[in-house]
């Protein structure tokens, strides 16, 4: 049987996306705990360090590329 990545890197990408002001960068993807690893960076442009975000809360555009079906 084929083995389930336990990530999938995505900063070679360059996957951008603003909410509320906020820039966030897509790093790496979990599959299994559909939840994403992105830097933030305020509208500055201040990077405010990295946090980990539910898929569900991601922009429908970026959904379509990160998991594509």
């Amino acid at each position: 049987m084929a083995k389930k990545k336990k990530s999938v890197e995505l900063s070679d990408k360059k996957i951008n996306f603003i909410i509320e002001k906020i820039s966030y960068k897509a790093i790496r993807y979990y599959p299994t705990a559909m939840s994403l690893d992105v830097m933030v960076t305020d509208e500055n442009g201040v990077k405010l360090g990295m946090q980990n975000i539910p898929f569900a809360h991601l922009p429908k555009d970026i959904k379509k590329i990160i998991k594509p079906n």
